[in-house]
Formats: C-alpha cells, sequence, structure tokens
C-alpha cells in the first residue's frame, strides 16, 4: 500500500525473521522452505511418562515423531492432522490418543462438517463399527457451536495476523471484498492484507526514481500473482513475491478459498503506486487449474 516503507536491509532481516532461509525459484520468487508452521507441534508425553522407564523411546516419540515430522512443512498440519485420524481410526484406535488428534485436527482448520465426511468415507473402507466408534468421540470435539462461525472467522483462525477491518480507503481499486491490517506500524512498516474468494486488485505499478517495488509474503489460504505478459503465479503460506519498481501486475485471492499475505512497499527515491483497470473475468479465471 502507498507509503508502506521499510529499508532494504531491513527486508532481509524481516525475512529471516519471520520465516529463516529462503530459496530463489526465479528471479524474484521465493518459498520458504524452513518457515515454522503457524502453530508448531510439540510433545512432552514420551518424557513425563517414559522418560525414566525408556528415555530413548521418549526422545523419538518427543523429538523426531512430534518435533521433526510433524513441523516437516512438506505437508501442512491440516492435512498430517487428517491422515493421522485416519491412520488411527483404520486401526480401530479409540483411545486417548485419537482424541488428542481429533483435536489436533480441529485446531488446524478441519471443519466439523469435513471430519463427518472424513469419517464416513473411511468407514466403507476401515469398517462401520469404527466409524461409529471415531464418531462418538468426534461430537464431543466439534460442538454445535462451531456451526455459527463465518467464513471469515474461520480464515482468521488458521493465520498469525488479525484480518483488520474492510479495506475501504482502497475499496475503488479492488473487485471483491478485502481487509487491512496494520501489523507494524514503526521502524519496519508492515500490512496483512486479506482477500475474500475471488477478490484482487487492479493490475498496478509501483513506481520509483529508484528503488521501490513492493514484497509480499503469503501467509494464509490459496492467492495468484500475475505480472503483465506472464503466467500467473500461486501464492500459498511461505511463498515470497519480490516485484520489482514499473512492473504491472495484480495479486488477489483464488476462487475457492481466503488468502492473506502481508504487503511491504520498498524504500525508494520519488515513489508512487500507479492503479490501472481491473482485472477482467477473463484474465483471471486463466489462474484456475
Amino acid at each position: 500500500m502507498k507509503n508502506i516503507l521499510i529499508l532494504p536491509f531491513a527486508v532481509i532481516i524481516l525475512t529471516e525473521l519471520i520465516a529463516g532461509p529462503v530459496f530463489a525459484k526465479s528471479h524474484n520468487i521465493k518459498e520458504i522452505q524452513t518457515m515454522k508452521p503457524i502453530n508448531k507441534i510439540s510433545q512432552t508425553a514420551g518424557r513425563v511418562q517414559l522418560g525414566e522407564f525408556a528415555p530413548e523411546f521418549a526422545h523419538f516419540n518427543d523429538d523426531i515423531l512430534f518435533g521433526e515430522n510433524w513441523n516437516n512443512q512438506d505437508i501442512d498440519l491440516k492435512t498430517r492432522s487428517i491422515i493421522t485420524v485416519v491412520s488411527l481410526m483404520s486401526m480401530g484406535i479409540t483411545d486417548n490418543s485419537l482424541v488428542y488428534h481429533l483435536q489436533n485436527a480441529k485446531n488446524h482448520g478441519v471443519t466439523k462438517s469435513e471430519i463427518a465426511a472424513i469419517i464416513t468415507h473411511n468407514a466403507f473402507y476401515a469398517g462401520w463399527p469404527k466409524a461409529w466408534a471415531v464418531f462418538n468421540l468426534a461430537k464431543n470435539v466439534w460442538t454445535d457451536n462451531e456451526t455459527s462461525l463465518t467464513e471469515k472467522e474461520k480464515h482468521a483462525n488458521t493465520i498469525m495476523f488479525p484480518i483488520g477491518e474492510p479495506n475501504n480507503t482502497y475499496a475503488k481499486y479492488f473487485t471483491g471484498q478485502s481487509y487491512l491490517a496494520p501489523v507494524s506500524t514503526e521502524q519496519v512498516k508492515i500490512y496483512n492484507v486479506t482477500f475474500e474468494p475471488k477478490c484482487r486488485n487492479n493490475w498496478h505499478i509501483h513506481n520509483a526514481k529508484s528503488g521501490g517495488g513492493q514484497m509480499l509474503i503469503g501467509i494464509g489460504g490459496k492467492g495468484y500473482y500475475q505480472e503483465w505478459g506472464k503466467e500467473p503465479v500461486e501464492i500459498k503460506e511461505g511463498t515470497v513475491i519480490n516485484i520489482p519498481a514499473g512492473v504491472k501486475h495484480w495479486h488477489g485471492a483464488a476462487p475457492d478459498s481466503w488468502f492473506s499475505h502481508l504487503a511491504i512497499e520498498i524504500e525508494g527515491i520519488e515513489t508512487s503506486n500507479e492503479w490501472l483497470e481491473p482485472v477482467s473475468d477473463e484474465d483471471y479465471n486463466k489462474c484456475i487449474p
């Protein structure tokens, strides 16, 4: 957004603090490969219950299984939670360990309707009695009051930063509803921009006599970034987009997903934002696989 500035050297520090090392995918698009999950999984049950009796097993349980494996970013935590619930259900394990993993699945975005569909689907393969047993546990984890959550609230529960207020100041430059939340207004100025499904901003250019440009860091949901004359690029949690000054582009949400990214404009001389025409439905629909 206009007047959101950051020292070039501070951009590097910011990226390191938020995400750790980054690896280039092209000249201006990066992916955070070691970004810590928003809610990092940790486990101490091994040491608490078996630390003296079986210290090696406790180490494998707490440090390897729940430490390294669960926090590996090749699979997101929601997907890992679903896989684990299905695996335990298929083995007929319906003790407190399954309750823990059902709660873990809920904490990482699995809704009541989704867990019901997951258990029902797996019932055809794992067995109907197992499904009944798991449903009896799941209904105590997903309670009725969650049905009142809006899609916005559900998305807010999956991201680290606040969604903020409707982005009324820049509404004329967006197709659909967006939201803006200041993350930092001192030293390094950072804003979280959230898009409802299908929402995107107009084509625009960050102009500068020297320096300038913008950095985007995906923090939740799925969205797209496209430069004029190039193919669109998917943005997900951990994706870093570096946008040089003078490049015509747009960014926004996928049609079936809320989307949030941090927006950081880079300091330069005589910087300004040039807002252009809206992204047509034809151009936008080309992003859909």
